[in-house]
């Protein structure tokens, strides 16, 4: 989907958020790769439309959407974040071979939050790693043609 300058303006303004050029691109960005994308690659892409963009306006514009709810950090195995727009409850499965993370609904409420009582929740992650559809299929064709 694409959205409009005007529309993710509202969406920033709505969140607190002045909007300013870099965010709006970041945030457009997000919007429309939801590929649960890295700085660096939220960095490379946007090189090109915005010249003067550096890693740390990047770190800083995601900080400050994660401070206002706009996007959910994904700390997978790796040691950097990735960053996720859906900011409603779901999983991620990770591909151990393309690397790409999927999302996946989750409809039940976790066990464990019945023997937290008491406890404030700040943030639910539930992370599946293996292979995915994909690389499954091309896994079984590699196969067929040896």
């Amino acid at each position: 989907m694409n959205y409009t300058t005007e529309w993710i303006k509202n969406y920033l303004k709505g969140h607190d958020i002045k909007p300013s050029n870099i965010r709006i691109k970041i945030l457009d960005y997000l919007l429309n790769n939801r590929i649960h994308p890295t700085v660096d690659d939220i960095y490379v892409n946007l090189l090109d439309d915005i010249p003067t963009l550096s890693k740390t306006s990047v770190y800083n514009t995601l900080d400050l959407f994660l401070e206002k709810g706009v996007v959910n950090a994904v700390a997978l195995r790796e040691k950097e974040l990735r960053y996720d727009i859906g900011t409603d409850y779901h999983g991620h499965f990770k591909c151990e071979k393309c690397e790409k993370v999927y999302d996946f609904p989750i409809t039940e409420k976790p066990i464990i939050e019945d023997e937290l009582e008491d406890f404030t929740i700040k943030n639910k992650d539930i992370y599946i790693y293996g292979i995915c559809k994909e690389c499954n299929e091309k896994h079984k064709k590699d196969q067929l043609n040896k």
